[in-house]
């Protein structure tokens, strides 16, 4: 019995503990995140008192945005929770104090003059870098320090977006691929509401999308089967934004010029590449996401199908150039658009639910978090969207393979039986291969649709001079 009580005891201090330490680091971030998200309007609503196009000041941005990030953070360099991830595999947490104001005007730098980067990064990265500090300042241990900095990313995603339950599992879900850690979820869930409810306090106003498709969630297998589709050209989709934008930044980084003549350039080819297609793709691109979620055909009938492409290419080189911002935004866009490519195709009367699921599913596919992306579409475009969004998340997360927007990312389970790899190792470590047993079965059934094909063949010619 004594046991007993003393176990209880224990689990109810530290309970008590991490519910007044969670509230009070959301509370603080979500105040921080609200001053960012206040000077990130300003910033884009001062666009249009330029006596010009406001992206012609690109070029400038991205260089001054690399001088700041050089000099003053080095690890506010790129889309923010990617160092995040890292600082807490690699030292429990720890962040520098400089990335907080750095990273914030950076980001704003390079969003107001039209560099295609989001705000979620640098919004997780400002949480994670007040909770490293506010352990610090407190001197907490290390693993105290660690499960904080881990709230700092769910109190910011959480404070950015309106979603604090999809914010507090991404802040756990995205930091190793397979395993949720359940001694963060508590902490996670308290600051994330309590980051959320802060901003809201503070004037932040969320956008919430009305995709109410059905008065019941009803069983409908063609359109099921559709989203199976759907969901693997997601995957593909996820694929291809991981790779284009690795490819980018190692060519841009092989260059053999100086970092600021690499930023210049970069910010003169988008430029250029805005000028030919147009500014949509520039800046956060809330507008366009927008319409392509909106029910109302009318509002995304002019969006072309190949956005998702061009949203690629765009984020790519401001991120390869050295822009600072996220790249969930982004993913957004492309996941929205690339919805709307598919339903264009396949199913015109679904726009805005692909549209939706898109948004989602490679949300899921990059960054391997389908539990996080599930509860998204719930949060964001209401409970009808589940059934659809859970499997649609759970097969793009699958179909992108053992790769990550995030590199940093450890990798604590295979996505396939038939796969051989280093569980443990982070994402770019894996050093995925087939298994022998499975590599020699699909040689031999290669082997013999060979032998089959090539008497077909022999048999026509046969044939042929029978006839001849």
């Amino acid at each position: 019995m004594q046991k007993h009580i003393t176990e209880q005891t224990a689990i109810f201090i530290s309970v008590v503990k991490w519910v007044f330490l969670s509230s009070f680091i959301g509370i603080i971030i979500g105040a921080v995140i609200t001053f960012f998200l206040k000077i990130l309007q300003y910033a884009e609503d001062s666009q249009s008192l330029l006596p010009f196009h406001y992206y012609y000041i690109l070029p400038f941005a991205l260089v001054l945005t690399v001088w700041l990030v050089k000099t003053f953070a080095p690890t506010a360099e790129g889309h923010g929770t990617e160092k995040v991830i890292d600082a807490i595999h690699n030292d429990y947490g720890k962040i520098k104090i400089s990335v907080i104001p750095i990273k914030l005007f950076a980001t704003v730098l390079t969003i107001f003059a039209g560099g295609s980067v989001g705000k979620e990064g640098p919004a997780a990265q400002i949480g994670a870098g007040v909770s490293s500090w506010l352990s610090v300042l407190l001197k907490f241990s290390k693993n105290d320090r660690k499960k904080l900095v881990i709230c700092g990313i769910s109190a910011g995603f959480a404070s950015v977006f309106g979603t604090p339950i999809a914010g507090a599992i991404f802040g756990v879900e995205v930091l190793i691929i397979g395993v949720i850690m359940y001694d963060v979820l508590l902490p996670s869930f308290i600051a994330g509401f309590a980051a959320f409810t802060t901003a809201q306090l503070l004037g932040v106003n969320y956008t919430y999308y009305d995709l109410h498709f059905y008065q019941d969630v009803s069983l409908d297998l063609p359109l099921i089967g559709t989203v199976v589709v759907a969901a693997l050209f997601f995957g593909f989709i996820s694929d291809l934004l991981i790779t284009t934008t690795k490819r980018v930044h190692l060519y841009i980084s092989g260059l053999p010029f100086n970092p600021y003549i690499k930023a210049f350039s970069g910010g003169v080819a988008i430029v250029g590449l805005t000028l030919v297609f147009g500014e949509q793709y520039l800046g956060l691109g809330l507008s366009t996401i927008r319409d392509l979620l909106d029910p109302a055909p009318f509002f995304s009938e002019n969006i072309p199908w190949y956005s998702f492409l061009l949203k690629t290419l765009f984020t790519s080189i401001t991120l390869g150039a050295g822009g600072s911002g996220g790249i969930i935004t982004p993913i957004f866009f492309i996941g929205a658009s690339s919805g709307h490519a598919f339903a264009a195709f396949f199913d015109p009367s679904h726009m805005a639910l692909f549209a939706g699921l898109g948004f989602v599913s490679v949300l899921a596919g990059t960054t391997n978090t389908p539990i996080a992306a599930t509860i998204m579409a719930v949060e964001l475009f209401g409970l009808d969207m589940a059934h659809y969004a859970a499997l649609s998340t759970v097969i793009s997360f699958l179909i992108s393979g053992h790769r990550s927007i995030f590199p940093s990312q450890i990798l604590a389970m295979k996505k396939s039986e038939m796969l051989e790899m280093k569980i443990g190792e982070i994402i770019d470590n894996a050093d995925v291969e087939l298994e022998e047993t499975k590599l020699d079965k699909i040689h031999d059934i290669r082997d013999r649709l060979k032998e089959k094909s090539q008497k077909i063949r022999n048999k026509k010619r046969r044939d042929k001079k029978t006839e001849d």
